[in-house]
């Protein structure tokens, strides 16, 4: 059989072991890349879901984010157990330029010798294109390996081309079906537990505070990782102080760096924000889960705590540009509305948000004004049925 690379003490070869979309036999062990953010980890849990259905007795490794092993600790999920990754260039960073820095090769690699010491049966490449993904899951050493590559990524066993404007959560089931995974459910799910509706309560008073009464709680999120991606918190302030006129409470979500954005919607809230509840910087990940769960609406932008509401049952309305609709929207309509921008253009120059960047930083959400949002928000508001959330 022509043998394509050879490293780490395997070999990859021209023809993959097992045909591809037929479970692989013999599998015990599976490790699975999947190495970013929160509502990475949403949109690709459905993914996960078919791959321990199809491997049942297999125990699944997740390499992810800390923030996605933060929110997974102790949280029922289709994986067995989470693993932080490793920071490597492409694979697994935080934002912005004062970011910690790659870890050093021998630390990588220390890394990847243990995981090799596991001899998984079977990697799984939910991560991206494979540019860099793709090196570091053939590092880890499974017999066979299976994800989605682009042009000049390394070959994987099987895998199905990366292409532009496919939603990620139908990409990563693609990838699953690879290894005859097949779909168990297409609507994201995250567990909540008791731990998460605890803190929930202690945040918002009921458990010796300021109770709730009758009123719809109206969850906002003001920050998404890409700055221009955020619609404008002032606009979210005036949304609030509308919603509250009919009736509704408003809780304020971000963490400690989005106080200034939480403030910026306290002044546009204006008079309103006396009846806020402000709960920024104050939870911790199962905690945010709780108080997502007991909102009966979220709006904000293309978020983790979005995708989170989502996957909890929680209606949601959510402002995106237009390759962010394409890529990780919700895919149902019953009780999500999208608000999209077009334009997608900075507000301070006019740029193209698919152009070179432009250095402002500014939001690209302009021409979504608070009308455009109000009134799905009172539409959502007005359903008389909420999904039940997932729980132990």
């Amino acid at each position: 059989m022509p043998v394509r690379a050879r490293g780490n003490g395997r070999e990859v070869t021209d023809s993959p072991p097992d045909p591809a979309g037929q479970v692989v036999p013999g599998v015990r062990r599976i490790v699975v890349l999947r190495a970013n953010g929160l509502g990475d980890y949403v949109v690709a849990q459905p993914a996960l879901a078919a791959l321990r259905a199809a491997y049942p007795a297999a125990t699944i490794t997740l390499v992810t984010s800390p923030p996605v092993a933060a929110l997974l600790d102790g949280r029922p999920a289709p994986v067995d157990e989470v693993l932080p990754a490793p920071r490597v260039a492409g694979v697994r960073g935080e934002p912005g330029p004062d970011g910690p820095p790659d870890d050093p090769p021998e630390a990588v690699e220390e890394f990847c010798a243990a995981l090799r010491t596991r001899r998984f049966d079977l990697g799984v490449q939910l991560h991206g294109g494979g540019g860099n993904a793709n090196p570091l899951l053939l590092r880890f050493g499974a017999r066979v390996t299976a994800g989605s590559r682009a042009p000049g990524a390394a070959p994987l066993d099987r895998t199905v081309p990366w292409t532009s404007f496919q939603h990620d959560l139908m990409r990563w089931l693609e990838v699953v079906a690879l290894v005859g995974a097949s779909p168990v459910h297409l609507q994201p799910r995250v567990a909540v537990t008791a731990r998460d509706r605890g803190e929930a309560a202690d945040a918002l008073g009921e458990l010796g505070g300021e109770a709730l009464g009758g009123s719809p709680l109206v969850a906002m999120h003001p920050g998404a990782t890409d700055p221009r991606r955020r619609w404008f918190p002032d606009r979210l302030g005036e949304l609030g102080a509308a919603l509250t006129a009919r009736g509704a409470r408003v809780v304020l979500l971000g963490g400690a760096g989005d106080a200034p954005l939480v403030g910026r919607i306290r002044d546009g809230l204006g008079p309103a924000a006396d009846h806020a509840i402000d709960l920024a910087g104050r939870l911790s990940l199962g905690g945010l889960v709780g108080v997502l769960e007991r909102a009966d609406l979220f709006v904000g932008n293309d978020s983790g705590p979005r995708h989170l509401a989502e996957a909890v049952g929680t209606a949601t309305v959510g402002v995106f540009t237009r390759a962010n609709l394409v890529d990780v929207a919700p895919l149902f309509r019953a009780r999500h509305r999208v608000l999209v921008s077009w334009a997608s253009r900075c507000s301070a120059c006019g740029v193209d948000y698919f152009a070179a960047p432009c250095g402002h930083d500014a939001s690209v959400l302009g021409d979504i004004t608070v009308d455009d949002v109000l009134a799905p928000a009172l539409e959502l508001l007005d359903l008389p049925v909420r999904e039940p959330a997932p729980s132990r």
